[in-house]
This record gives C-alpha cells, sequence and structure tokens, in this order.
C-alpha cells in the first residue's frame, strides 16, 4: 500500500520530526511512506471570516494538487468520523481489499481544510472532538497507521 501524509506547514521542533521519522522507519515493513509538505499561509489573529475563507482556499489548491487521480483521499476533520484503533484498522485493510492501493491522508493548518479539499476526500476522520497542533497530528496520525498495520497482521500493540 502506498500511503500519503499531505499536511500544511513546516516541522519546526526537532522532537516531531524525530517521532515522525521513527514512525517512518516503522512503517517502512507495511506500507511505502510520502509525506508532503505544503507551505501554510500567512494567518493573523484577527483575520475576519472572509479572510481566513481565502487562506484555506490558497492552501487548499495546493493540497488538492499534490492529489493524484486515483487517490483514496482521508481527510482529517475535527467533524469527521471517530473510529477505534481496531476500526480504523479495518478501514485501512478494507481499501487493500477494494484495491486502494494509494491512500492520502490530509491534515489542514491552523484553519483547517478549505471546503474543496473536504469534497474531494473520499472519507473524513476525527481523531477527537478536541483540536492537537497540526504539526502534533502528523505524530498521532503515523502512530495510529503504526498500529492499524499491527492489527491487520495480528501483530502485538498496546491497548
Amino acid at each position: 500500500m502506498n500511503i500519503t501524509v499531505i499536511s500544511v506547514g513546516k516541522l519546526k521542533e526537532k522532537y516531531l520530526k524525530e517521532a515522525i521519522q521513527e514512525y517512518s522507519t516503522r512503517l517502512t515493513k507495511y506500507c511505502k511512506l510520502d509525506i508532503i509538505e505544503v507551505p501554510d499561509e500567512r494567518a493573523p489573529e484577527n483575520m475576519s471570516a472572509a479572510e481566513e475563507e481565502i487562506v484555506k482556499l490558497k492552501e487548499g489548491q495546493i493540497i488538492l494538487k499534490s492529489i493524484k487521480d486515483d487517490t483514496y483521499v482521508i481527510a482529517l476533520a475535527i467533524h469527521g468520523k471517530q473510529l477505534s484503533s481496531e476500526k480504523f484498522a479495518e478501514l485501512i485493510s478494507g481499501l487493500g481489499l477494494r484495491g486502494k492501493s494509494n491512500v492520502a491522508f490530509v491534515i489542514g493548518g491552523s484553519l483547517g481544510l478549505s471546503e474543496e479539499v473536504l469534497k474531494r476526500a473520499d472519507y473524513h476522520l476525527s481523531f477527537s472532538a478536541m483540536t492537537f497542533p497540526h504539526q502534533l497530528m502528523r505524530v498521532i496520525l503515523l502512530e495510529q497507521v503504526y498500529r492499524g498495520f499491527r492489527i491487520i497482521r495480528g501483530e502485538p500493540y498496546h491497548k
């Protein structure tokens, strides 16, 4: 399976980079992983709703250019479906069984994802009703993908 993580913004913190590298290394035995960082737009604190939509639209256009036509897209969205780790593993396994070998997970910037990206997505996934920093979501996502593959293969994992 080919998994792509498309994420807005560059990682700056060393500890996050190290965690991403660790899970990327662990995942090599289960899938081909590609991480695409798209630039984030400047988003000053006191923006109007219209200005926020413009920022999301610009980021969304770059995200959409990074998605290949034959890719199954899973958008990380706060209003998406929440799954247990086991159900997440079933989702990944089911995609493979249905011939969906190219899967992209999309993580938006601090303002979230544009409507265009959400419409392109085949699935909306939420990890929690809480808000997490988008840089940290990369680590959480990769850990869950790794855990999912271990569950699929019947390998031990922490519950």
